[in-house]
């Protein structure tokens, strides 16, 4: 059916065009617009103008609106014949619209994301002249920014109506976008407006529907319902809401109450031939097969069935691609999609493919536009100021972009090296900023920031930065709230206002940390150029705010109505880095997105690029330079998913960092190893601290490109000395600068032990050639002392900052204090320290939230901050271009003296930090700090305990040094340090008389209640000769008492024992703490419990444990532990009954599960410490109690009470998905060689060790670890052992699954079938719900019996990549045969394990490094 819009019926004689849009006839010319500052022809009753709409058959008479500037302009689209350009599917929603307004009901548009929504409500607010009231909603949306909000004018509370209010009273359209953004106990508090049209409001007031205030007006006069604060809702009050539906797309569920309020109308995309229609009127030069292609890709591609729940396809954007291909004939129809769905950066291989046969399907070829061989600038006349339209040439094609016709920056930029593969990029650049805003995807230093930075320099720009963060708000984008000089609050615009409303490049870097509610603030902006801000002003898009111009409106008038305009020249860059295509759900690039910007991917350099690159900034570059950029490159094209994931560490920015320190500091000159290849990469990847898989993998690719491992020249000895004002240590100088704030530059004991004076100098090196450093290590091996002495060598005050898991954004640039009811925001150290030229060292840096310690990059990177307080921070010699640039807040410039450095504990466990290396290491020079080697450490000991005799402290040294290789190997959870052996070494110095025993009770006694990690440990010491006998044996109680001292402290309960028994039963199940009545207590005596003495045995209800001192435990009569001993027995006894375990059973259970014990509770520790971090519980904003918030101290001044945040379990309000579970599949080989060979090499019984290791470790974790254990043979390739979701949970039922793969093992038919349980494997775990998989296959090495070669074996373990992690391990070969299989095996996804102790230990790595 065909709806028309006028008062009379479709004519006959109209063209097709006509046909589609229809005409509308009013009684007053459509030239004229539909309304004028001054109308002429006007009703006064009721303000009808005489004017009418009508829709088909839906009629509704005009009213003059009483703020023509509040109605929008230029939705609606005529010809020049003032035909309107509708399309019939807008007419269609149009229509509904108006009966919706006529019954006076409240509207909800439902749709997929996109401007579509949002337009047609536009459309029918021009078409009816309606006022518009507009707020984008997000998850910081609160009741204030609904009703009322209060602010402080003249040292008083005011209250301001805000958008709700202001419809209601004045009969305006609210518009509500993005209603699934908003918290769920937001939206309500409108429900009773929507439905009675009443509301209660903060200053007293209350808002009453029109029927009854105008029944009130019959017994009172408006003069008395005013005093009584009655105000009245007008009937043309109507509310639009734009939402998406929650069931695709990720949102907060609707409540039914509010739900029920509105009528909902799905919008769908338009009709082919409509978009066909309107591509076509936005490039009439473009061929109408290359627009067909356009349109049919993208509406096959949302045709298709979603399994994957792929982001939409931005069909509103097609236009844009359209006028991009009208400006430049040759870009192909493949490259203008790729700009609004950028599948090859965004999407798996199975997607790309995909993608790519329906691109083959509707025969449009995937091939890229023509390489650009010139940009030229052809500057429009400088006679026209007024002019802000560049003329670029790329090639021969002319395109012209919005730039600025003042002066070039005169700030300085980085050298630009104009690469074939930069200019093409540079190129795209330029034509995508021609008709709109762009997003740069590309991996941690590609050049996002170098590309950006040079377009800003051809448009003459000026540029606004944003860092943008996880927990920034919508509001942060925007404005922020301040108080003036008087005390009064108010808005101070964010760089993105301030860059809109003065025509500069606003360029969002990190827009992929920003959390999905926050981009709605961007939407309007972006796809309408409008923008309402918190303080009630308006930016308009330039052509409608030249409308209400022509309409009679002068710019002051505007001015004074808070209308401004957005700049022509205004754009926005955003950068990002690729999403995590493992974490689905933690994909950033979701249809919202796609629908904002115009996508370009930054592709890493190639291996000629970067030579070129480095040639040119350094000269000819030397052959380990080579090795390194060769090294970069394997890494990147490697199929080894775990050699890819290093290949971001060797980005180009860190290539040209390494390629300047070693030509500053060539490795010949300098006679240390800090610069020679092998070094430099152990520092840049911080190899010591990586998983052990992805260690190896690095040092085996690291080997075949060529770069071996030097070794230290340790005859000569690096010296430390100060002379005539110049710092040298070992080969290196820096002259020395005095400073006026000596208290603040460190003083510190500092041994010079040479692997310290070695760091030093490597440090002091990358402090000359000027860059920021990071240090990274385990506890107590000297990061700290380290810096300060070399921050006291070269005379250097420091600044200080230690963060924590509650520091913000806003704490770690400024501190705001409150202060004569103003806000005073006082400089954080890091702000004096650029002002001062001061070293910044940041302590503790892996404590504080990524997403905070994230905007240090551009301060690091490019010099730049904008603080909290509306400050910015600029480089050295910058400041005055700043001003120039008209920045509205106070510039700091940087002092070129200012350094950062920042300490950090290593990543992974046991310190389970956030990796601040992985989110910024690459922009600062790294080191990695390591316990020092045996002699340095002999050395400082030896300082620190000068009497200590020499012997002993050999035996701690090689004692610890052990300790600590376990620890690395991942034997012990806990990696000791210098930091223990220096105070054992301190206490044996002061009293040399104590006991060995006593003493290293100060460091093992934290691991008094891990019998099975402490008896690693004293195994070790005892092993080096120390005496521990006493502390080995539990003896230490014995070994006091033997010496008598005059006062003894000891903690007794007191209480004697009587007999063994059960206790009582608790039916409340409550904990009992001592005492000898409960079963279950903790703590108490003679019943069955926990932590206690005389109990027959250990019985755990579920309560914290009180634990008595061994000691105490031991000392019980003899004949009461007789009797505790015979109960024990018995209880074991029903326990085996209960379990219908035989003891015999239990014997032969006890042979596979005792050797793997100190591996399962290893493994149990690693669980529990990424169980404790997965549950830390994170900030709330916006709570009526907690902490009180200093973000929000302003909006407690004028009296608003969710000022405080509190710490609560941590809750993706707009996911709504459980965090799903790691799965594990154990694939075990139960073939007849492996009971064959048993008795060879005991290769089975290895096996059924390891099957237990897995049972006993993950029981209890089922929450966290999904796993199941299948066999393979001759007789089948799943044979199911264990089932997913169902693990055994009693020593009987994982008894029963070993003896079944013993007897299946024994019985089974001969033949071999690895290679298709693999493949069954990784077919199946491919297919489950679960982001992060793990395959794990247990195989004999007997595969060229049965013709199976390893290539076929690797490539069937690697094929379900980077889902499905896949590791084999051979536990048993003839003669060499695993190991020629290993060989040929990907590097860390092969082991050979013939030693029975270690393959728990490797099985333990391989969940280790995978799981955290």
């Amino acid at each position: 059916m065909l709806v028309a819009l006028s008062r009379i019926s479709k004519g006959t004689n109209i063209s097709k065009w006509q046909q589609i849009n229809t005409r509308l006839e009013l009684s007053v010319s459509w030239n004229t617009k539909l309304y004028a500052t001054k109308p002429e022809k006007v009703i006064k009753k009721n303000n009808i103008t005489g004017e009418m709409i009508k829709i088909g058959d839906v009629t509704k008479p005009l009213t003059t609106p009483k703020n023509p500037e509040l109605v929008p302009q230029n939705y609606v689209q005529y010809a020049a014949d003032g035909t309107l350009q509708l399309t019939q599917s807008a007419l269609h929603h149009l229509r509904w619209m108006l009966q919706k307004d006529i019954l006076k009901q409240d509207m909800f548009l439902i749709g997929q994301p996109g401007a579509l929504r949002r337009q047609l409500a536009m459309q029918y607010l021009e078409l009816t002249q309606r006022e518009l009231e507009y707020i984008a909603l997000s998850r910081d949306t609160t009741e204030s920014d609904l009703k009322q909000r209060r602010e402080i004018k003249n040292k008083a509370a005011i209250y301001y109506d805000q958008c709700a209010v202001r419809a209601a009273v004045n009969g305006r359209i609210l518009v509500l976008d993005g209603v699934e953004h908003a918290e769920r106990n937001v939206l309500p508090i409108l429900n009773n407006l929507l439905e009675n049209r009443e509301m209660h409001l903060e200053n007293g007031k209350f808002l009453m529907a029109p029927e009854r205030y105008d029944s009130l007006l019959e017994t009172h006069t408006i003069e008395e319902l005013n005093k009584l604060g009655i105000l009245r809702v007008s009937e043309d009050f109507r509310v639009v809401a734009l939402g998406l539906p929650t069931q695709k797309y990720k949102g907060t569920p609707l409540d039914p109450p509010l739900r029920s309020r509105f009528q909902s109308r799905n919008i769908s995309h338009y009709a082919f031939d409509e978009i066909l229609n309107d591509l076509q009127h936005h490039a009439p030069n473009v061929s109408e097969e290359k627009l067909k292609n356009l349109i049919s890709f993208g509406m096959a591609f949302q045709a298709a069935e979603q399994t994957d729940n792929l982001p939409d396809f931005a069909l509103d954007n097609l236009h844009l691609i359209a006028r991009m291909m009208q400006n430049n004939p040759h870009i192909s129809v493949h490259d203008a999609l790729t700009r609004i769905y950028p599948y090859q950066a965004a999407m798996k291989k199975e997607h790309i493919e995909r993608i790519k046969t329906l691109l083959k399907s509707l025969k449009i070829d995937s091939v890229r536009s023509k390489p650009v061989k010139s940009i030229s600038i052809a500057k429009t006349k400088e006679g026209d100021p007024s002019s802000n339209i560049l003329q670029f040439k790329i090639d021969d094609v002319a395109v012209s972009a919005p730039g600025s016709q003042r002066m070039g920056s005169t700030q300085k930029l980085q050298e630009f090296v104009d690469l074939d593969h930069q200019r093409n990029v540079l190129a795209a650049m330029i034509q995508c900023v021609a008709v709109g805003d762009i997003c740069l995807i590309g991996q941690k230093g590609v050049g996002k920031m170098t590309l950006t930075k040079h377009l800003v320099h051809l448009l003459n720009q000026n540029v606004e930065t944003m860092i943008l963060y996880e927990d920034m708000t919508s509001r942060d984008l925007i404005q922020q709230r301040i108080t003036s000089a008087d005390g009064d609050t108010v808005w101070r615009d964010s760089p993105l206002v301030r860059a809109a409303k003065y025509g500069s490049i606003a360029v969002l870097n990190g827009i992929h940390h920003l959390h999905k509610s926050t981009i709605t603030a961007l939407q309007r902006l972006v796809q309408d150029r409008e923008l309402q801000l918190c303080d009630g002003t308006r930016l308009l898009h330039p052509a409608r705010y030249d409308a209400l111009i022509q309409q009679g409106y002068t710019k002051l008038e505007l001015a004074e109505k808070n209308i401004q305009k957005i700049h022509d020249s205004f754009r926005i860059i955003a950068l990002a880095e690729p999403p995590n295509l493992s974490q689905p759900a933690q994909n950033w690039l979701t249809s919202e997105m796609l629908s904002l910007f115009l996508f370009l991917e930054v592709r890493p350099l190639q291996q000629s690029e970067e030579y070129e690159i480095m040639r040119k900034l350094f000269g000819e570059i030397d052959d380990d330079i080579h090795k390194i950029i060769n090294l970069s490159h394997n890494l990147r094209n490697s199929n080894d998913p775990t050699l890819a994931n290093l290949a971001g560490t060797l980005s180009t920015r860190q290539l040209l960092k390494i390629a300047r320190r070693m030509s500053a500091f060539p490795s010949g000159t300098t006679n240390t190893l800090s610069s020679c290849a092998y070094e430099v990469l152990q520092n840049t990847f911080l190899a010591k601290f990586m998983p052990a898989l992805p260690r190896a993998a690095l040092e085996d690719a690291i080997a075949r490109a060529g770069i071996e491992q030097t070794k230290p020249n340790i005859s000569t000895r690096r010296k430390i000395n100060v002379a005539d004002n110049v710092l040298t240590i070992g080969n290196t100088s820096m002259p020395l600068m005095a400073t006026d704030t000596e208290s603040k530059v460190p003083s510190t004991l500092f041994y010079e032990m040479p692997q310290h004076v070695e760091l030093l100098e490597r440090l002091l090196q990358d402090f000359i050639i000027g860059e920021h450093l990071l240090l990274v290590g385990n506890q107590g091996v000297g990061k700290n002392k380290l810096i300060d002495k070399l921050l006291q060598l070269m005379n250097k005050p420091r600044e200080y900052l230690q963060l924590h898991r509650d520091t913000t954004v806003h704490s770690l640039t400024v501190q705001s204090t409150l202060r004569d009811g103003q806000v005073i925001y006082e400089d954080s150290p890091l702000v004096k320290a650029v002002k001062n030229g001061h070293i910044l060292v940041i302590d503790e840096a892996d404590k504080a939230p990524v997403n905070v310690t994230c905007i240090l990059r551009t301060l690091v990177e490019n010099g730049e901050m904008v603080l909290s307080d509306g400050r910015k921070i600029v480089p050295a010699g910058e400041a005055e271009a700043a001003r120039e640039e008209g920045h509205a807040g106070d510039i700091i410039e940087m002092h070129p003296n200012f350094r950062v450095i920042v300490l950090a504990n290593r990543p992974g466990f046991p310190f389970l930090g956030n990796d601040f290396f992985a989110s910024l290491g690459d922009v600062f020079s790294c080191h990695a700090i390591d316990n020092p080697t045996p002699e340095s450490e002999i050395y400082l000991l030896q300082k620190y305990g000068p009497s200590v005799p020499k012997q002993t402290l050999h035996m701690l040294v090689n004692a610890f040094g052990e300790l600590r290789a376990m620890a690395d190997e991942g034997l012990l959870n806990y990696p000791y340090s210098t930091r223990e052996v220096v105070n054992i070494v301190k206490h044996l110095e002061k009293y040399p008389n104590d006991s060995m025993s006593e003493l290293v009770g100060n460091v093992l006694d934290f691991d008094k209640y891990q019998p099975e990690a402490l008896e690693q440990v004293t195994t070790v010491l005892a092993k080096h000769g120390l005496p521990i006998e006493a502390y080995a044996r539990n003896e230490l109680f014995a070994l006091r008492r033997q010496k008598e001292i005059q006062l003894t402290v000891e903690r007794k309960s007191g209480l004697g024992v009587s007999a063994p028994k059960y206790g009582k039963v608790d039916p409340k199940n409550e904990p009992h703490v001592g005492g000898n009545t409960w079963a279950g207590g903790t703590g108490g005596r003679d019943t069955a419990g926990l932590g206690g003495k005389g109990g027959p045995f250990r019985l755990d209800a579920g309560h914290k444990v009180h634990q008595l001192s061994d000691e105490e435990k031991a000392d019980i009569p003899e004949e009461v532990k007789q009797a505790a001993r015979e109960m024990n027995r018995k209880a074991f006894e029903d326990k085996l009954k209960e379990i219908r375990m035989s003891a015999h059973d239990h014997q032969l259970y006890a042979q596979f599960s005792a050797p793997i014990n100190k591996q399962v509770q290893q493994l149990k520790a690693v669980l529990d410490a990424m169980q404790t971090k997965s549950k830390e519980r994170q900030w709330q904003k916006y709570q009526t109690h907690g902490e009180l918030d200093d973000t929000r101290l302003i909006e407690g001044i004028t009296g608003e009470k969710n000022i405080y945040r509190r710490r609560t379990e941590a809750n993706p309000w707009a996911d709504h998905v459980q965090e799903k579970p790691n799965r594990l599949k154990l694939v075990v080989d139960v073939s007849g060689s492996m009971y064959r060979f048993n008795s060879y090499d005991g290769r089975l019984d290895r096996e059924l060790e390891a099957v237990v290791m897995v049972m006993e470790a993950f029981d209890g974790y089922e929450k966290k670890i999904v796993y199941d254990i299948v066999g393979h043979s001759g007789e089948g390739w799943e044979i199911p052992f264990v089932c997913a979701g169902k693990p055994p949970k009693t020593d009987k039922e994982r008894f029963e699954t070993i003896r079944m793969m013993h007897a299946h093992s024994q019985f089974c038919w001969s033949g071999d079938s690895t290679v298709k349980a693999i493949k069954e494997a990784v077919n199946t775990l491919t297919s489950e719900d679960f982001d992060n998989s793990i395959l794990v296959v247990l195989s004999d090495a007997n595969l060229s019996r049965y013709g199976i070669q390893p290539k076929v074996l690797a490539k069937a373990l690697m094929d379900g990549e980077p889902k499905v992690k896949g590791h084999v391990l051979f536990i048993g070969s003839l003669a060499e045969e695993a190991d020629e299989i290993n060989a040929q095996m990907p590097a860390g996804h092969s082991y050979v394990c013939m030693d029975l102790t270690k393959l728990p230990q490797i099985l333990k790595q391989i969940f280790t490094s995978s799981l955290l």
